[in-house]
């Protein structure tokens, strides 16, 4: 358990000059409750429902289109800024596209800050300069409470276990009328 939340101006994403400050440890039968468990224990509340704020590298969007339908099945509402929601418009997802930081009017600071997201995936890009947006973004989720996972293998475990907290919804095909003929 790492205090992000006393430790201003550090980048959340783990390094090797990070020391932990606590300890927490989750244990269940799969990898993904204990993680979850843990996660919990750490202090973060993982939602069963919500938005969830998609701003993601180029190497990583393809693997968050999957992602993201997802959670759009178990009732998600996603968000995401440009070039991610490009993609996932493509891939005929229903998203919100929210401005990024340095944009005129609202931007996806303010959607972090007014609590309208209740899970950031922010996948990494280049080094850990505070300049950087994705340093800025992961800042906002921890000061204002967010769960902000920066790894897909993280947020996949997790969905795994909204998943099997909660029902799915999918648009099955109608089914074909066939002439039966009776005698």
């Amino acid at each position: 358990m790492f205090s992000f939340a006393k430790l201003r101006r550090l980048d959340i994403t783990l390094g090797p000059e990070m020391k932990s400050t606590g300890e927490v440890m989750g244990k269940d039968t799969t990898l993904e409750k204990a993680l979850y468990k843990g996660l919990v224990a750490a202090g973060m509340n993982i939602k069963d429902h919500g938005s969830v704020l998609l701003t993601v590298a180029d190497k990583d969007k393809e693997e968050a289109v999957l992602l993201a339908k997802r959670f759009v099945n178990i009732g998600y509402r996603i968000m995401a800024t440009k070039g991610t929601a490009e993609v996932l418009q493509e891939a005929e997802i229903a998203v919100e596209e929210v401005d990024k930081i340095g944009s005129k009017g609202p931007t996806l600071l303010n959607v972090i800050q007014d609590g309208q997201t209740q899970l950031i995936i922010n996948t990494l890009t280049k080094g850990k300069q505070p300049a950087r947006d994705g340093f800025r973004i992961r800042r906002e989720a921890v000061e204002n409470g967010i769960p902000c996972l920066t790894s897909l293998d993280t947020a996949e475990a997790i969905l795994q276990v909204i998943e099997s907290m909660t029902f799915s919804s999918e648009a099955l095909p109608l089914p074909v009328k066939r002439n039966v003929v009776t005698q």
